[in-house]
């Protein structure tokens, strides 16, 4: 069974380590523990790995995130993925930072990427893990407090956070999304 597994972000080391690209760091941290690399192609890079008899094609768009449809329709298509073994991973600013939020399908919820994958897949009908960033700006500060690298209490963070996030993929996977809901959706313990 194969599964893709779209992590959104931008492209460009200008973007390397900021909020927005959650979806990015958590697909190389599962590239890192896997011992497996990225390859560029069409729309994006890719990686598989395999997990307890499941093929997940770890896909990072090219696209830049307000496009990110094409690249996920184009691997969908290419790879003949159904649309309810996609599952992708973004940001979320209305969510405490840390906290993940798995649903098997809904709306974008203002997030541009969302909205352009559910525009041209066709469907909301797709799971997503959404991993929040907080919001912790100030009025009219949104762009630059999404385009912003994380603080250095975020990184340390991060490693659970990707940790987290790849098990949630895994048991949506494995023992259906009902069942990880519930274990994916719990607040962080706190340190």
């Amino acid at each position: 069974m194969n599964y893709l597994v779209a992590g959104l972000g931008n492209i460009g080391a200008e973007y390397a380590g900021t909020r927005h690209n959650m979806g990015f760091m958590v697909l190389d941290a599962w590239a890192q523990a896997s011992n497996i690399v990225f390859e560029q192609g069409r729309y994006g890079s890719t990686a598989s790995v395999s997990f307890k008899g499941r093929k997940f094609i770890l896909l990072k768009p090219s696209t830049y995130m307000n496009l990110s449809g094409k690249a996920v329709r184009y691997w969908m298509n290419e790879l003949k993925i159904p649309a309810e073994n996609l599952m992708v991973i973004s940001d979320d600013l209305n969510i405490p930072f840390g906290t993940l939020r798995l649903r098997k399908n809904g709306s974008a919820g203002g997030h541009n990427g969302l909205a352009n994958i559910t525009e041209l897949i066709g469907t909301q009908e797709y799971a997503r893990i959404r991993v929040g960033i907080g919001n912790d700006f100030g009025r009219g500060q949104q762009v630059g407090f999404v385009l912003g690298k994380l603080s250095e209490e975020e990184q340390e963070q991060m490693k659970d956070i990707c940790a987290r996030v790849i098990e949630g993929v895994k048991a949506w996977a494995t023992i259906g999304p009902d069942r990880a809901m519930n274990t994916v959706n719990t607040k962080p313990k706190q340190a």
